[in-house]
């Protein structure tokens, strides 16, 4: 079947700006004038684009106002290769795939078009343009006036001139553009808002496009990518920051932020429409929220903690799940630091204690523990470390074998282990009796690793005794939170509401981190930091299709996959396959060429969850 046809428009669609935008700049580059010229070109350009002004009244007031010269269109030309709009340079195999029938009608001028468009693999012969008049210096004169397209109008009576016989297609951001449509010379006019969005064409317009991939997945023509990213929906919550809204909205995606006090009903209800799901360490996501869900493909998590996401249920729908593990870590050492300091000089009016040459006891050699021990041996700290694990010590650091040694040695002990049941009141009465009577307890956290009522009764009985406790009390149970309020009245305890990892920095690292991390495993295939799938580290993909097969965790899955391949013939260049809990994930590279069926049979096999294809 023969390709379809597409009038492509120039300005502000192949290329990012208008090209006499840019001569301008070049012309008036040592011209004290330069500013106000290129600011009255521009207006004029908007106004004819806006079909507010005759086309050929703009276009004389431009060239009156530059006195161009030949070598500034040679220089223009240059120019313009590198403000190609994104999309038409990620397509630009296609494009030239399909140059037979691309053509490119502008109300620019042949001079500067066709090297820009030749560049990636069009024919000068499909350019549709205006001409420049030169005169014997080299200095523009004027132009073609008999040329259709130096007037309004005139792309309409290019087209039907041109007597294309199939579908026709354009693709621009002007009046003049929608003209071709509105004359009824084109099945569809797609108003190109890439670069710049008109309004008034967009009242008139049938489609809207951002991309040149939404277009061809529409179309059904060259694969481009797995689905275009304008089609890619993101709610963010409360708790995300601008920044992630920025990376995501760069990448192409539609964002939304949702309004605070989003109840889990009401998240509930949009999450099958939803494709990207970003939140903060305080949202809950169930498997009844999950329930109805068809299109979520990943949830960031802007918090080193996603222990309220059932990551279980998220993995049996294939919902990718990534957590910023490592962005917590120096704010919550910071503040640990602080707090301790604060613990050494003890009640007003009463001396205080350097901590040089004291002792601090780390329970959890985690990520927080192993950098706490190195920021308090460097000023002057003996450091010793208690953990189920092995862990090799950092700097002088010395591993305690029994958590009661621990105990008995530190002045300060501070608590940085995980969130899990196994920890749950893991510091009790037993714990804080072989604490000395005199040293402090420094925990934050999420769940209730310090027992509250045994921390109670150990300040009643000790009044040299100190702690810090960094807590969200709002998750404690309602006996815990009358308990605390007991912990408060004395005299050397810090209570803060769950903030030792709220720093401006790291803050800008989440919301950097995370959208990055989608972004790759979308764009990719790349897993690598994901709390619930197989995690695979891919190459850059060239000159192959990844096809990306996420299935329940049975045998012989990846058996039948390989013989779909064998079916059609198709040339594996590179395969992996992990598995994780209840999910298995299969990457395979092949060649470029694959028939339409093998698409439909993968997805066909019984167990699959998701399959998605990059090119």
């Amino acid at each position: 079947m023969r390709n379809p046809y597409f009038i492509i428009d120039f300005d502000s669609t192949f290329t990012q700006v208008e090209a006499l935008d840019v001569l301008a700049g070049i012309v008036l580059a040592h011209s004290p004038r330069r500013e106000e010229v290129v600011r009255a070109i521009q207006e004029i350009t908007d106004l004819g684009m806006n079909g507010e002004l005759d086309f050929r009244e703009s276009l004389i007031r431009r060239l009156n106002l530059l006195r161009a010269h030949r070598e500034d269109i040679h220089r223009l030309a240059e120019d313009l290769k590198a403000l190609i709009s994104p999309s038409f340079q990620r397509n630009r195999k296609h494009l030239a795939a399909l140059r037979d029938t691309v053509y490119v009608v502008s109300n620019g001028f042949r001079e500067f078009i066709v090297p820009v468009v030749e560049s990636y693999g069009l024919l000068a012969q499909n350019v549709y343009a205006n001409t420049f008049r030169f005169d014997e210096s080299g200095l523009i004169t004027g132009f073609d006036t008999e040329n259709p397209l130096s007037r309004s109008g005139g792309k309409p009576t290019v087209i039907r001139d041109l007597q294309l016989q199939g579908d026709v297609y354009v693709i621009g951001d002007g009046a003049n553009d929608l003209e071709i449509w509105k004359a009824g010379y084109a099945n569809k006019f797609y108003l190109f808002t890439e670069n710049v969005e008109r309004e008034k064409v967009r009242q008139e317009a049938d489609h809207a496009a951002a991309t040149v991939d939404e277009i061809l997945y529409e179309l059904n023509l060259a694969r481009s990518l797995s689905y275009p990213k304008t089609r890619i929906r993101v709610l963010l919550l409360e708790g995300v920051g601008p920044q992630a809204v920025a990376a995501f909205e760069e990448e192409g995606y539609q964002v939304e932020v949702a309004p605070p006090g989003l109840t889990d009903r009401e998240l509930a209800a949009r999450l099958p429409q939803v494709n990207i799901l970003g939140l903060s360490s305080r949202r809950t996501v169930t498997e009844d929220m999950l329930r109805h869900t068809r299109r979520l493909i990943s949830i960031g998590v802007f918090s080193s903690d996603a222990s309220r996401i059932n990551l279980e249920a998220c993995s049996r729908r294939g919902i990718a799940v990534f957590n910023a593990p490592f962005s917590h870590v120096r704010p919550v050492c910071e503040f640990t630091m602080g707090n301790i300091l604060w613990l050494s000089r003890g009640r007003e009016g009463s001396p205080g204690r350097q901590i040089r040459g004291k002792v601090l006891g780390i329970i959890g050699y985690g990520k927080i523990g192993a950098q706490l021990g190195l920021m308090a041996e460097s000023l002057g700290m003996d450091v010793l470390f208690y953990d189920i694990d092995d862990r090799v010590p950092l700097g002088n650091h010395r591993k305690c074998t029994q958590l009661g040694e621990l105990l008995q040695r530190a002045d300060f002990v501070s608590i940085h282990i995980s969130d899990s049941p196994a920890n749950y009141r893991m510091f009790s009465d037993a714990t804080f009796q072989a604490l000395r009577p005199d040293s402090s307890v420094l925990y934050s956290g999420n769940a209730e690793a310090v027992d509250l009522d045994a921390l109670l009764r150990h300040l009643q009985a000790h009044p040299n005794a100190g702690c810090a406790l960094d807590l969200h009390a709002d998750r404690l149970s309602q006996d815990s939170r009358a308990t605390l309020e007991e912990v408060r009245r004395f005299g050397r305890v810090l209570f803060t509401p769950g903030i030792s990892a709220l720093t401006e920095e790291a803050e800008e690292d989440r919301a950097a981190f995370i959208p990055a991390k989608i972004n790759e495993y979308l764009n990719t295939g790349n897993t690598m930091g994901s709390l619930n799938f197989p995690n695979i580290f891919l190459p850059s993909l060239k000159n192959a299709h990844r096809l990306l097969h996420i299935h329940q965790n049975v045998p012989n899955v990846l058996a039948r996959i390989n013989q779909i391949f064998a079916a059609h013939r198709i040339n594996i260049l590179a395969q992996s396959l992990q598995t994780s809990g209840p999910v298995g994930y299969v990457v395979t590279d092949v060649d470029l060429q694959y028939p339409e069926a093998l698409l439909d049979e993968m997805r066909g096999i019984g167990e699959t969850i998701w399959f998605r294809v990059l090119y």
